[in-house]
């Protein structure tokens, strides 16, 4: 979206910065004699980078790997958080930031920016991803008439220009036949002001990575209109670092991806401990970084660099190429996975040849350290008429994506017994157009079915 968004993050709306020129091109690593400054720059809120950021930040395991280096020398991390890959990629080629972490359309940028500049930078591990592409989606406002992707032709959609939301968009409103530049107008907004100007009444739709959609939905202040795992084509999020730094401190990146690797071990294994972590470092609610980041989340995490996310970048580039946001970019230059194989060893293999965890249905019972997985929805479903009072969230699978959903935003169908959950109304029409005596039920009328 385990896929665990987004993820991807505002370009163009922060493009004039990333055009100013660079001054002050002293090294973001500072400190005089035995004391090192490493500077990280990450994205709080963009939950699918925790694992190189708001997670590892809270669990202290850079801190603790450098400490272990044994050179003689004393580290100090300075954390810096941004809302968008954007200014992270100006203090990169400014000299500024040594590691940071991006979604993947960012990431070209921050690619393209270095190579242009003269100060390359180099993908070296993955974060947070979705194999479908289940990390972005398309919402609407609760009361909207909208079911369908061809229905927004003409309509004034919210998204951010150069992310992978907007390229969820693009591809999107190709396949519905409708020409993204003409068919509709586009609103080049940052997510927050795209989720007010929804609310307002002011765009039709808004088009978001991770956390936006699920946030608003849970919220009841938007509902999913477009699944971006239809498109079955992979997003992630990952790391970067500027070249010359990872030459010179070879040794500290290595214990970044550690680090980074020991995170992503915690997320794996204290699912709703990590999700209550970031919730208190974000602000976001738990239950919702759960549903990307849990067990059986939107997203999946592991710092492999796996050839079909970058062979997805790859494809990533005649979208930003189209938008005027970059020329063309050497993905193979760019992607330098040797720190990492080094960093993991052994392990580097295994966690190359992982996939991501089935989709299951889950339940977050009120004061659990732990959530129930079900067989199925139905059974879910069971659980929850059961037990209404004593349910923080529940979640279930997309029956034809695999995209995790709340189970009380999603759209059900009946097929005879058989008790079915939709992200999008469109595919959960599609299904019923396809099976006969199917149809379209809510939520209560699904609970009532088990009951």
């Amino acid at each position: 979206m385990k896929s665990r968004a987004a993820k991807s993050e505002v370009i163009a709306a922060a493009g004039a910065l990333l055009l100013l020129p660079l001054t002050g091109c002293g090294s973001a690593e500072a400190g005089s004699g035995s004391t090192v400054t490493v500077t990280v720059g990450y994205q709080s809120k963009t939950i699918n980078t925790v694992t190189a950021g708001t997670l590892l930040r809270s669990l202290g395991y850079f801190e603790k790997e450098l400490n272990a280096l044994g050179d003689g020398k004393t580290y100090k991390v300075d954390w810096q958080d941004y809302a968008t890959g954007a200014p992270i990629t100006a203090q990169m080629t400014a000299g500024k930031i040594d590691i940071g972490s991006m979604g993947d359309f960012p990431l070209l940028i921050n690619a393209a920016r270095g190579k242009q500049l003269g100060k390359p930078t180099h993908l070296v591990s993955v974060t947070g991803y979705n194999l479908r592409g289940g990390l972005n989606t398309i919402v609407t406002a609760p009361d909207s008439k909208l079911a369908s992707i061809e229905d927004l032709k003409g309509k004034k959609i919210s998204t951010s220009i150069g992310s992978a939301a907007d390229g969820t968009l693009v591809r999107a409103l190709q396949r519905a036949g409708i020409d993204p530049d003409k068919g509709i107008e586009k609103l080049n907004q940052q997510p927050a002001v795209g989720a007010s100007a929804l609310s307002a009444g002011s765009a039709d739709a808004l088009s978001q990575f991770v956390a936006w959609p699920g946030l608003l939905a849970y919220q009841g202040k938007a509902k999913a209109l477009y699944d971006g795992a239809q498109l079955d084509l992979p997003t992630f999020h990952g790391v970067t670092a500027r070249e010359d730094f990872a030459k010179k401190r070879p040794a500290v990146l290595e214990a970044f991806l550690k680090a980074q690797s020991e995170a992503t071990d915690y997320i794996d294994t204290h699912p709703v401990a990590a999700a209550e972590k970031v919730a208190e470092a974000t602000g976001l609610p738990a239950e919702v970084v759960y549903l990307y980041n849990g067990a059986h989340g939107i997203s999946t995490f592991d710092p492999a660099v796996k050839p079909q996310l970058v062979s997805a970048l790859k494809e990533d580039v005649s979208i930003l190429k189209a938008a005027k946001l970059t020329g063309d970019v050497d993905v193979d230059s760019f992607v330098d996975d040797q720190y990492v194989k080094k960093a993991l060893g052994s392990s580097y293999a295994e966690q190359l040849a992982t996939s991501p965890a089935p989709a299951a249905s889950e339940v977050w019972p009120k004061d659990a350290t732990e959530t129930r997985t079900f067989k199925s929805p139905a059974e879910l479903l069971t659980y929850v008429a059961q037990h209404k009072d004593g349910i923080r969230a529940a979640y279930v699978p997309d029956a034809t994506t695999g995209t995790l959903w709340f189970a009380d935003k999603a759209v059900w169908v009946a097929d005879g017994e058989t008790l079915l959950p939709f992200v999008a109304p469109a595919t959960a029409q599609a299904y019923v157009d396809a099976h006969g005596g199917a149809r379209i039920i809510t939520y209560a009328d699904a609970l009532g079915r088990v009951s």
